[in-house]
């Protein structure tokens, strides 16, 4: 990631402009509660040639995570112009952009939210698109039904607190991997660290439902909108690890990733769709919304 501008909001006057500073500005309290908790959340946006992608979808999880930790919900026109400010910051930007918005709950003990948007130049996606992805699953530690018995554990939502996320990734380089699969304790799929994934069994494409604390996919919507404009079958439903054992396909989705094909799981090799793979990343490069 290369920060290129950064955008301060003022969350006690939404009606105020987004404040731009150069991005290696120091902006955080070292008693921010994002900082000393992880106590906050935040979205990533993919941006091409300026035009951001599944904005409202991802500002809905933005709210639905706030929710979930008690923040105020963030204003939609506030955060919805910070965005366009920033992704116009992007248009001369070659390849990979994106946008992360974050809301922290602010200085302990000042009530006052803490909010930035930082503009960015990705990591080319070309390669994991191009080759695929070996990935290995990893157990959650927790049982399928935990956002429905504990809600308190916030899984499903995007909150700053990414250290497991990131623990998990690097398990994975460990064990010689790109990526991670997450398993439930009582074994079902759920999703990676930073994506949603999609399984093709008998010609049917098919992704974990958000019921078992995963985070709703932007970009896992996007693909099935592109897959079913083309006459495919998508579904909705749980899966065991074992389910994936008869698909000959799989994808991790991500925004600014996109839908990377898995060559490997496990050690176990699946037939990389390049065709399609090709397909449905033109198509959500090609997102104007």
């Amino acid at each position: 990631m290369q920060p290129l501008h950064l955008f301060m909001l003022d969350t006690t006057d939404p009606a105020s402009e987004p404040v731009r500073l150069d991005p290696t500005t120091a902006v955080v309290r070292a008693d921010d509660l994002g900082v000393t908790r992880g106590d906050g959340i935040f979205e990533t946006i993919a941006v091409i040639k300026g035009v951001p992608q599944a904005v409202v979808a991802h500002l809905d999880r933005f709210d639905r995570s706030a929710a979930m930790l008690d923040l105020e919900i963030p204003d939609r026109n506030q955060w919805l112009h910070a965005v366009e400010v920033a992704a116009a910051a992007l248009a001369d930007v070659e390849g990979a952009a994106a946008i992360k918005t974050v809301l922290t709950r602010g200085v302990e003990g000042s009530g006052v939210p803490t909010a930035w948007a930082l503009a960015f130049k990705a990591d080319d996606p070309a390669t994991p698109r191009a080759e695929g992805i070996s990935v290995v699953s990893l157990d959650r530690g927790y049982k399928h039904d935990v956002a429905e018995t504990s809600p308190w554990l916030l899984q499903g939502a995007k909150s700053l607190a990414y250290a497991i996320n990131k623990a998990s990734l690097r398990e994975a380089a460990r064990r010689g991997a790109d990526d991670v699969l997450y398993v439930s304790s009582d074994d079902y799929v759920l999703e990676g660290p930073s994506s949603t994934v999609i399984a093709r069994i008998d010609g049917v494409y098919v992704t974990p439902p958000t019921t078992l604390g995963i985070l709703p996919g932007t970009t896992m919507w996007d693909v099935f909108s592109i897959l079913e404009a083309r006459g495919e079958r998508t579904e909705v439903r749980e899966l065991r690890p074992a389910d994936l054992e008869s698909a000959d396909a799989l994808w991790l989705c991500s925004s600014t990733r996109g839908a990377a094909p898995v060559r490997t799981l496990d050690e176990k090799d699946y037939p990389v769709d390049h065709a399609l793979s090709d397909e449905i990343n033109a198509g959500l490069d090609a997102r104007t919304k």
